[in-house]
């Protein structure tokens, strides 16, 4: 095992793959990257959906390195901003500003839908490239009967570190940490259960001694 085997096979493991179908709602998922944003409104542009959803505060992390976007609002505005830089009427964005972690962005989420009458049987979520698997894990805790859709901009992992997450090789701790996740989440009811593959758990292990452990769940 090496580094790029361990980061291949776990970047591999995180892509669902799912076909994009036409869905009542786009859910973006809080998160920092821009570049989420971007492929949520494109997606909306794209006419999969007629409602898009920005959801995320993550202000209690905004005086981390490369946020500097975020200070002084939330994750839903700036991703709701974007969208309409790009075209999206301000009319058909719902804007959840005030969660703070996935299952959050879900639960406030579909609230919002429900006060104006929205009923969603099938949502598109998109997110990071590597948080697709927890995306999509977390939904179906807080959305069972929702066929739901898990997809991300189409990045490769070479391509994936930019100046905002790259410090400290930030990206890299970060996958190892919803690795983490995917495998201790469903035990407190937080995701549902995924059978993880032994090579995927190997190159977990490997990373976790490289010392790529800023971003696991301390005991």
């Amino acid at each position: 095992m090496n580094k790029e085997t361990a980061l291949n096979l776990i970047w591999e493991y995180m892509h669902l793959n799912h076909r994009l179908e036409k869905a009542d709602a786009i859910l973006v998922l809080g998160n920092r990257d821009t570049r989420v944003g971007e492929y949520a409104a494109k997606l909306w542009l794209d006419g999969w959906a007629p409602y898009l959803i920005c959801a995320g505060s993550g202000d209690i992390h905004n005086n981390k390195p490369g946020r500097e976007k975020f200070k002084g609002t939330t994750e839903a505005e700036v991703f709701a901003q974007l969208a309409m830089e790009m075209g999206v009427p301000e009319e058909y964005i719902i804007v959840e500003n005030k969660s703070q972690n996935t299952g959050q962005n879900y639960e406030f989420s579909i609230e919002l839908l429900q006060k104006k009458g929205i009923e969603a049987k099938k949502l598109i979520a998109v997110q990071k490239p590597y948080m697709e698997r927890r995306t999509y894990a977390t939904g179906k805790v807080w959305l069972p009967e929702v066929d739901l859709i898990v997809t991300s901009p189409p990045i490769s992992i070479e391509d994936y570190p930019n100046k905002s997450n790259s410090v400290g090789e930030h990206w890299i701790h970060a996958l190892v940490g919803d690795l983490q996740r995917i495998k201790e989440y469903p035990a407190k009811g937080f995701q549902v259960e995924q059978e993880i593959p032994e090579e995927v758990w190997g190159a977990y292990e490997y990373l976790v001694e490289q010392g790529y452990t800023n971003r696991l769940i301390k005991d």
